[in-house]
């Protein structure tokens, strides 16, 4: 048997420095700005929502995410008697700084809200709280408990000060955030601000948000993730409306996400936070069978499973609890994975300045198989916290959320185990999982998260269930657009206007027109989507029937790894004719499917008809397109049935090797760096489309010549 040490060395040390960080954090941040729940100006706050509620006014909050941690922003929410809760947006610093996950202060995302809010009549006097991401001082007292936990050797956690995660420097800033805040908004004093349990956040409004109706039996809630501000593994179950903490883990170590993150970063060569989706695709190639992969029997010893549910790291295989970064192996880890790559070996492929200088490590079948063996123990955790979840609750459905959520093939294989026979054996009764993750159940999402927890707090109603997620920022102007493309090294011609059906249906069926001639396209129009997912606002678009797309577009356009899968964007009809679309996210017309959180297994026609969206396991990670919620790339998915014959395309996010483009000069940008992109389409806030490509000796003239001979067919068909 190999060795096992489960739990902190030192727990009553951790517990005790636990308790008085958290007691003196609590105090020292209040002195700062910073109220936790249950204090006076906590409930002073809620009580006058309630009020204003009653009143029948509507409800401003500020939903937070201060420097420190990654994916900082903000979000603004109406909340209104009748309908609760309504998203008006999410902007992620990300977008604007162009920095992937950042922990800055979010100066730009929070002054780009304030324009948003004013441009509707408000102005910040009217945003009735102001709500943060994290409970700091459970935050300040858990970070404590877990450098003393494991002492002395964990005192090297207090040198990562600039982990992708925490960044020890913008901590401090963190801490200057009301000030800071009320200076921006020109305010004679500081911004007061409530902190919300991070896991409460993250529950309640991916719970708020799903398509699961309140009557139908009790919901239970699972939060996943790399860390909280108290654990890193947190159980709910809701029930008549009411959200109920079932359990917490207490530890930042005892985590899915670390997990992931160290071995996907030390074995896949990328930092964290950009290692964990690419470790995934990866893991499609290498041999995905327990009983034959070389690495799964061993590997599976790096994290326990008790009683409760509860997942434990052996701590005698993983150093990361004490050194995450430059020894997070002990002995028996290396001997099983060999030596993990160090930290000065590692590369972010999601800020990279010359796409010149991205150079990939080799895909090896050893490095395959250790990417699949992680991953099927990472399943294995899955299945066991959900299991003792859905006894416990005795709920049939399930909210899965937090940053490990994003892991799309881990979500299909829990609608796949918890079947009709499990439940007939666990709960004795006839039922199927049925599950529901939303599209930003990472950090991207907690701002909107803590802003409709204090709504919920003050009696508001759940609010409207998710179709979309169309809120980060704001439509781009035309004025905008048009200062963008003066660029001597930029071609670009108005082609149009999709105001009415008639211009819309003209753009769709250009688009698919040069899509099904081997184009590659972006899409640029309305507000940018929030959270990690390009779904049709921010779009590189290809055909999915040319088995070479998914290697031009890696190669040529997104100069990414020969592994990383691409999606398929479809119509309903589509998804269900080429996918195995399960029962368990069939609600709301499976609503589960509009968010590329969940895979789906192709049926046998689709590798051979649409090849560039079938992965190596035979999965795609499917998005469904609505024409209410999406009209224009509705369109163009029926026009590319009538051009090729099948209402999906190829569906990659509109960024190179960087965050999603927000602004038309990213987009311009974006369009730079990439060779092998042929045209951007940029939609402004009215409705008129410019089409933008490589101008002068980068000029390919596929675009031109695709528009003249688009244009002239028109024509015959309109003279005829």
């Amino acid at each position: 048997m190999p060795d096992k040490r489960i739990g902190p060395r030192y727990p009553r040390l951790g517990g005790a420095g636990f308790r008085a960080a958290h007691w003196l954090g609590a105090r020292l941040l209040a002195t700062a700005g910073f109220h936790q729940l249950g204090s006076d100006f906590a409930n002073e706050r809620i009580a006058f929502a309630r009020a204003q509620l009653a009143r029948g006014e509507t409800v401003y909050l500020a939903g937070l995410g201060p420097p420190g941690t990654h994916n900082s922003g903000v979000a603004l929410v109406e909340v209104t008697p009748a309908n609760g809760p309504r998203l008006i947006v999410n902007n992620e610093e990300e977008r604007f700084s162009g920095t992937k996950h950042t922990s800055e202060y979010p100066k730009a995302s929070i002054d780009a809200m304030v324009a948003t809010l004013r441009s509707t009549g408000r102005d910040i006097g009217d945003i009735a709280a102001w709500v943060t991401t994290w409970d700091y001082p459970m935050l300040l007292g858990t970070l404590v408990r877990s450098v003393l936990e494991e002492a002395p050797a964990s005192l090297k956690l207090l040198r990562n000060t600039e982990a992708t995660g925490f960044d020890g420097r913008r901590l401090e800033q963190m801490t200057r955030t009301p000030k800071l805040l009320g200076r921006q908004l020109g305010l004679p004093a500081r911004v007061p601000l409530i902190c919300l349990p991070h896991h409460d956040n993250h529950a309640w409004f991916s719970f708020a948000a799903s398509p699961f109706a309140d009557g139908d039996g009790p919901v239970a809630v699972a939060v996943l993730d790399g860390t909280g501000d108290q654990g890193s593994i947190s159980l709910y179950v809701v029930e008549g409306g009411a959200m109920r903490r079932l359990c917490c883990n207490d530890s930042v170590f005892d985590s899915l996400g670390a997990f992931y993150s160290v071995i996907s970063s030390t074995q896949g060569g990328w930092t964290w936070l950009s290692s964990e989706g690419r470790y995934m695709g990866a893991a499609a190639w290498g041999d995905m069978n327990r009983a034959t992969n070389p690495y799964y029997g061993r590997l599976k010893n790096v994290l326990d499973f008790a009683a409760g549910g509860a997942v434990h790291l052996n701590r005698a295989m993983a150093n990361w609890q004490c050194d995450p970064f430059d020894h997070p192996y002990k002995r028996a880890l290396i001997d099983i994975l060999g030596e993990p790559l160090r930290p000065d070996q590692l590369w972010n492929p999601d800020a990279v300045l010359r796409v010149e200088d991205i150079d990939h490590r080799p895909d090896t079948k050893d490095r395959l198989d250790k990417a699949a063996a992680t991953q099927l123990v990472f399943e294995d955790a899955m299945i066991h916290v959900v299991d003792h979840l859905l006894r416990t609750s005795g709920a049939s459905r399930l909210v899965l959320t937090g940053g490990v959520a994003l892991n799309a093939i881990g979500n299909m294989r829990l609608l796949e185990y918890f079947d009709e026979e499990w439940f007939a054996r666990a709960q004795q009764r006839k039922a199927r999982l049925h599950l529901w993750v939303p599209p930003t159940p990472g950090d991207a999402g907690v701002t909107i998260g803590a802003a409709w927890l204090f709504a919920h707090l003050a009696g508001a109603g759940r609010g409207a269930p998710m179709t979309h997620a169309f809120f980060c920022g704001t439509p781009p102007a035309r004025d905008d657009i048009a200062a963008a493309l003066q660029a001597p090294d930029i071609a670009s011609q108005r082609i149009g206007d999709i105001s009415t059906p008639v211009g819309r249906d003209a753009i769709a069926d250009l688009m698919a027109f040069m899509v099904a001639r081997g184009g590659v396209i972006a899409l640029y129009q309305g507000a940018a989507e929030t959270g990690p997912r390009a779904l049709g606002h921010r779009s590189i678009l290809a055909n999915p029937c040319d088995p070479q797309t998914r290697e031009r577009l890696n190669e040529r356009v997104k100069y990414r790894e020969a592994i990383r899968p691409l999606a398929p964007m479809a119509t309903l009809e589509a998804a269900l004719a080429y996918f195995d679309l399960l029962e368990g996210a069939s609600d709301a017309d499976y609503n589960a499917y509009n968010y590329m959180v969940l895979t789906a297994q192709s049926k046998p026609s689709a590798r051979e008809r649409i090849p560039a969206v079938i992965h190596a396991d035979g999965t795609g990670r499917v998005q469904i397109v609505r024409a209410e919620d999406d009209p224009l790339a509705y369109a163009y998915l029926k026009a590319l049935g009538r051009h090729i014959g099948v209402e999906i395309s190829v569906n990659t996010s509109f960024n190179v090797a960087g965050p999603i483009a927000q602004t038309p000069r990213q987009a311009i940008d974006t369009l730079r760096r990439s060779k092998g992109l042929d045209v951007v389409l940029l939609v402004a806030g009215d409705g008129a489309v410019s089409a933008a490509w490589h101008g002068g000796e980068r000029d390919s003239g596929r675009f031109t010549a695709w528009l003249a001979e688009w244009t002239s067919s028109h024509r015959r068909v309109a003279a005829d």
